[in-house]
């Protein structure tokens, strides 16, 4: 995948969650618990840190090459879809069972921060 996708995927995703938190703080503050709005705000706010992540990662995609920094995007990128993907859901059906797909999103999370660590470690620097 090229650092365009991830430059599309980090803005499509910023995109939903500045959308999802407006959502979250306007619509659903009326219908929601505060136990399942804060889980609504936690969706929010890791996908919106991975989105900016994707972002980074595009540019340093234009820069220096590694195989590594194309898998942590496509980690971090499964990550939000599973992780705040699995919140969202919880909170708007108070299904619990849905909480068990969110670690396996975290898990996501972690691989790709571990992925854009190693592509950092074994890239020589083209300075």
């Amino acid at each position: 995948m090229s650092s365009r996708f991830f430059i599309l995927a980090g803005a499509i995703n910023m995109f939903i969650a500045v959308a999802a938190g407006a959502f979250g703080a306007h619509a659903l503050k009326h219908y929601l618990t505060p136990e399942m709005l804060a889980i609504w705000h936690t969706a929010v706010t890791y996908q919106m840190v991975h989105a900016l992540a994707l972002l980074v990662l595009a540019m340093l995609m234009l820069r220096l090459r590694s195989i590594w920094l194309q898998r942590a995007g496509i980690s971090m990128v499964c990550g939000i879809v599973l992780f705040s993907g699995s919140l969202y859901a919880l909170a708007l059906s108070g299904v619990r069972v849905l909480g068990a797909v969110t670690p396996f999103g975290g898990i996501g999370f972690l691989a790709g921060w571990a992925m854009l660590a190693w592509a950092a470690w074994r890239i020589e620097s083209p300075e």
